[in-house]
């Protein structure tokens, strides 16, 4: 059985006293009061609630669906008499950042639901988590891979629709495909997603490329790769230079039959070619855990294609990924009140004299 988090729950208010400054770093003397909006679990919430009085109230809980906008933050905020505010969906923006806030923890790899422009001209440090869902998104992708390249999903509907010898054939003849192990996996970034990726994807005998810029162990370009690969899988961020970087061109170079997975995020690709090839019969198959604007009209073409596996965005929806970025921001939290620069500061420069 799975833990479940633990309940709301509301604590005694906190003292207050002035933060002061020591070696470059904050050094804090007050105890704090923490309102936590995030999912946090486990050594960090045992952390957090070590350091702070804890109100725990956590988005994912909610029925109906409650995120916070950064007037309805700040309402909450000032409500709990929160100085440090540890978030994961929530937007920090606007009122909230007017606050006197000691830390703001952002739940993510990258803080993009926290304006750190306003924070930094705030003198609000800010820290995140990268890295908290690797290990998830990976497996995922391993599961995409299967899916699409055994024809899990018609097969699993051929059995629970009676029609196991549809269209006169059996399951033998419709659903042969090419083993996995002995193919090329060429990894599009080998960050921590990438990286996770790529020893896992060895462990079933495959040969494992990448393309990273920023990473010295991936040796091959973008072109070289999608010539080279029978499965091209996403793991870059979203960036001016990476936005739609595959597209009709990158796909044709691919080989005829191979396979497109994609659980980084939509805008890596172009959506309409990825279709073109797919409905053409040049690519062999595609898995997909993030759809554009996170939704597709079930008229769209994937969604009548058995070669195509579709997720809805849930690579990094595991307890652990909870438990993993609690950790990590509970711990650069203790580091700063205990007049330590954080591990994973966003903005550094708020700690310097």
């Amino acid at each position: 059985m799975y833990p479940v988090a633990a309940p709301a729950r509301k604590t005694t208010a906190a003292r207050r006293c002035p933060d002061r400054r020591q070696a470059g770093v904050r050094i804090v003397t007050r105890r704090h009061r923490a309102l936590v909006t995030a999912p946090f679990r486990g050594e960090g919430l045992r952390r957090l609630e070590s350091i702070a009085d804890v109100v725990y109230d956590p988005w994912i809980e909610q029925r109906p669906l409650r995120i916070y906008d950064g007037a309805g933050l700040a309402a909450r905020v000032r409500e709990e008499a929160a100085d440090i505010l540890v978030v994961e969906a929530d937007l920090v923006d606007g009122d909230v950042l007017d606050l006197p806030l000691t830390v703001i923890g952002s739940c993510r790899g990258d803080p993009t639901n926290v304006d750190v422009a306003a924070a930094t001209a705030r003198d609000i440090p800010v820290v995140r988590a990268p890295g908290r869902n690797a290990d998830a998104v990976a497996e995922l992708t391993v599961a995409l891979l299967f899916a699409v390249r055994r024809f899990v999903v018609p097969a699993d509907r051929d059995v629970r629709g009676g029609e196991i010898y549809r269209d006169g054939l059996i399951p033998y003849q419709r659903f042969r495909a090419w083993q996995l192990a002995g193919r090329t996996v060429g990894l599009v970034g080998l960050g921590a997603v990438g990286s996770a990726t790529r020893w896992r994807v060895e462990g079933l005998g495959m040969r494992a490329i990448a393309c990273d810029p920023y990473s010295p162990e991936a040796t091959h370009s973008l072109d070289d790769l999608l010539a080279e690969s029978d499965v091209v899988s996403m793991h870059a961020a979203v960036t001016p230079q990476t936005s739609g970087m595959i597209g009709a061109r990158e796909l044709a170079q691919m080989g005829q039959g191979a396979l497109f997975l994609n659980t980084a995020r939509s805008a890596l690709h172009d959506m309409d070619a990825l279709v073109e090839a797919l409905e053409s019969g040049h690519l062999g198959g595609a898995g997909l855990d993030h759809l554009p604007g996170e939704n597709l009209p079930t008229d769209h073409p994937l969604c009548h294609m058995d070669n195509v596996v579709l997720t809805p965005h849930i690579g990094g929806a595991t307890y652990d990924t909870e438990e993993n970025h609690s950790l990590l921001i509970a711990d650069d939290i203790a580091r700063l009140l205990a007049g330590e620069m954080p591990v994973n500061i966003v903005n550094p420069e708020v700690l310097a004299e």
